[in-house]
C-alpha cells in the first residue's frame, strides 16, 4: 500500500505545489480579497479538481478519445479564458476593489478546472501512472482524488496565505500596479506550452 500511495503522494506534492494558473489566480485572490472572500475559489479548486479526476478516470476520457474534437474545443476555450482572467488581473488596481470585480465564486472555480491546461496534464499524466486496468480501476482513481485533497488542498492554501501576506508589502498602490501586472503576464504565459502543442 505505502509503496503506490507514497509516489502518488509526492506526484500530487510537487505538481500542486508548483505555479500554474490555479496557483496564481488564488494568491491574486488572496492579496486583493483576503482569506474570507478567497474560500469559496479555495474549495472550489480543492474540491473540483478532484471530481474532474474522478469524471476523467471513471468514464469522460473515454468519450475524449472517440472524439478528440471536444478536448481541442476545451482547450482553445481554456486558452482563451485563461488570456482574459490574465488581462482582468493585469488591470486590477486596488487592494478589494469589490465594486469592479469579484472573487471566483465556489461553481466558477470548479467550472474552471475544465478549462485549466495544467490541471489537464496532471489528471491525465496522474490516472496514466497510477492506475491499473480492470475492476480495481476505481480504487486506484478514488486514492488519486482524496490525495489531491489532502495534499493538493494545503499546497492551494499556501498559496492563497502567500498573497494575503503580500497584502503588508503591496499597500503602495504604484507596487500593487506593478504586481498585478507581473502576475497576469504569468498567467498569460502559462498557456504557451498549451499553444505551442
Amino acid at each position: 500500500m505505502l509503496e503506490t500511495l507514497l509516489p502518488i503522494v509526492l506526484f500530487t506534492f510537487s505538481t500542486s505545489i508548483t505555479p500554474g494558473p490555479n496557483n496564481l489566480m488564488i494568491m491574486s485572490s488572496g492579496l486583493n480579497y483576503g482569506v474570507n472572500r478567497s474560500l469559496p475559489h479555495l474549495l472550489g479548486i480543492c474540491l473540483g479538481f478532484p471530481a474532474m479526476i474522478v469524471a476523467i478516470g471513471l468514464g469522460l476520457g473515454a468519450l475524449f478519445s472517440q472524439f478528440p474534437v471536444l478536448h481541442e474545443i476545451i482547450r482553445w476555450v481554456g486558452i482563451a479564458y485563461l488570456l482574459y482572467l490574465a488581462w482582468a488581473i493585469a488591470r486590477t488596481r486596488e487592494i478589494g476593489s469589490a465594486d469592479r470585480s469579484k472573487p471566483f465564486t465556489f461553481l466558477q472555480a470548479v467550472a474552471f478546472q475544465w478549462v485549466n491546461p495544467k490541471g489537464w496534464i496532471m489528471a491525465v499524466g496522474a490516472l496514466a501512472a497510477f492506475t491499473s486496468t480492470g475492476s480495481e480501476m476505481w480504487i486506484d482513481v478514488a486514492r488519486i482524488a482524496l490525495t489531491f485533497i489532502a495534499i493538493g488542498g494545503p499546497c492551494i492554501i499556501v498559496w492563497m496565505l502567500f498573497g494575503v501576506g503580500l497584502k503588508q508589502v503591496l499597500n503602495n498602490p504604484a507596487h500593487l500596479r506593478r504586481f498585478n501586472i507581473a502576475m497576469g503576464l504569468l498567467l498569460a504565459a502559462s498557456v504557451v506550452p498549451m499553444i505551442m502543442d
